[in-house]
């Protein structure tokens, strides 16, 4: 792996690190750029990374990583602009665009833009990546490489899918956890304990996801399986087929998605 530079040290810079040193990276090469003290000398002290206080100390190694708030994103550009020489810049800044980004970064164009979503936080994440014109095949697969360090990832050729990425990836943990909420609160409702009731609710989420997962089935086959002619399954179906629900999450996700299109035009007529 590359020496790699850090501009920002938030939770998911800190994930990041985390996962390339359990790959085997060395801290040492390694940099951060922090301004909050109180971050930087957690990221020194728990991964032995080198951290900086700003980017007039740091040394910009040939990969670099934008992990900074979408909104500090052209003042953060604007000082990398003139340091910039064929660095690859990774940046996980939600609805940044990279036209926007490569206008900010004075034409820089050695850019891949990376959707990860919060369970990259525990190396189970999925990111959605996609690669602007400048960006080799060799690029890539550095790109790639990195987001591996925290999970599964998938290429979208077409930038306004990232988009939909986030409104279906970034935006679904919450709707996980919406369900997974849901469900606990109608266990208590049936008189089971708010413990036995979460433990339930988890678990069901937990080992259907690594069901699906681990066996390559289709969902509706592994659904249709659990379903019997006659049982409560059916009859619980019934019900979430009587209230919409694929509806209802179509709804959501493409709510979600406008959303993140209207975020990419405001952040694009920043700075």
């Amino acid at each position: 792996m590359h020496e790699i530079s850090f501009i920002g040290g938030g939770n998911m810079a800190a994930a990041i690190i985390g996962g390339l040193i359990a790959s085997g990276a060395a801290p040492a090469s390694l940099e951060v750029v922090e301004i909050n003290p109180e971050a930087r000398a957690q990221l020194a002290a728990r991964f032995g990374v080198v951290t900086h206080a700003s980017l007039d100390t740091a040394r910009l190694h040939s990969l670099i990583v934008l992990a900074v708030k979408p909104q500090s994103l052209p003042g953060v550009a604007a000082q990398l602009a003139n340091r910039l020489q064929a660095q690859l810049v990774i940046s996980i800044a939600a609805g940044v665009r990279t036209a926007d980004l490569a206008r900010w970064l004075g034409g820089h164009t050695r850019i891949v833009r990376a959707m990860p979503n919060t369970p990259a936080l525990v190396q189970a994440g999925i990111s959605g990546l996609y690669a602007g014109a400048g960006v080799d095949p060799s690029a890539r697969s550095l790109a790639e490489a990195v987001l591996r360090a925290v999970g599964s990832v998938v290429w979208v050729d077409d930038e306004t899918h990232i988009d939909s990425v986030t409104a279906v990836s970034g935006s679904g943990p919450a709707y996980v956890f919406y369900c997974i909420e849901s469900l606990e609160a109608a266990a208590v409702a049936q008189g089971l304990s708010p413990d036995v009731a979460r433990q339930l609710a988890l678990h069901t989420f937990l080992g259907a996801a690594r069901l699906a997962l681990e066996s390559g089935e289709e969902p509706a086959l592994l659904r249709q399986r659990v379903t019997s002619p006659g049982g409560t399954t059916e009859r619980g179906i019934a019900a979430l087929e009587a209230a919409a629900l694929k509806t209802t999450f179509a709804r959501a996700v493409e709510a979600a998605r406008l959303r993140s299109a209207e975020l990419g035009d405001e952040l694009g007529r920043l700075a």
